[in-house]
């Protein structure tokens, strides 16, 4: 079995930045993909609260979404469920069907074409937590449209996010973003 499997990201993991550095993830390949009978909703509550809301995923007869599929190793992966609160029920890890988008060009670190075939399968990540009430911020969903945008998402999907009502950001989610990024730094250092 290889040590490499695809992680289909829809929401801020979407951003290279973000993937990279609050995770600590480097993908060995990232393509657009789509995944169908999946709906994108953003009324996830934080892990902490802070008033905003997070993307998530709901399984949906006919619906489609639109995100990357990174292929990363399993010690990613597990990364990833530490990062995400997999451990302690934030999200569930479940495998989904992806298909990469054709006229999306793929990207790696060095924006060369990946080789080998796309993903059919990949992990992705849900939850059965929601909040109507709450909506994401604006920096959140600047993070998603800049992530679209840079895999080459379709431009009515990168519409549809810049079109989600957000709420300001404030004071309280900065600090508590600073002590979880702190908390996640400290996780990585500990990484073999």
């Amino acid at each position: 079995m290889s040590d490499r499997v695809w992680y289909f990201a829809y929401g801020s993991n979407m951003q290279p930045a973000t993937f990279a550095g609050r995770r600590g993830i480097a993908p060995s390949r990232a393509l657009a993909a789509r995944a169908s009978g999946w709906r994108l909703v953003l009324d996830k509550p934080p892990l902490v609260p802070i008033g905003e809301s997070f993307a998530n995923l709901v399984a949906t007869i006919g619906a489609e979404v639109y995100g990357v599929a990174y292929e990363i190793t399993m010690e990613d992966l597990a990364q990833l469920d530490l990062t995400e609160g997999v451990l302690i029920g934030n999200y569930a890890r479940v495998e989904i069907a992806v298909a990469p988008l054709a006229c999306a060009a793929p990207r790696t670190g060095a924006d060369a074409p990946p080789a080998g075939a796309g993903p059919s399968r990949a992990f992705t990540l849900v939850s059965e937590q929601r909040a109507p009430a709450l909506r994401p911020s604006d920096r959140y969903m600047a993070l998603l449209v800049e992530g679209a945008q840079h895999h080459g998402l379709p431009d009515d999907w990168i519409a549809m996010l810049r079109g989600v009502p957000t709420r300001a950001a404030g004071a309280e989610v900065a600090d508590a973003r600073a002590i979880i990024d702190a908390g996640l730094a400290a996780a990585r250092r500990r990484r073999p």
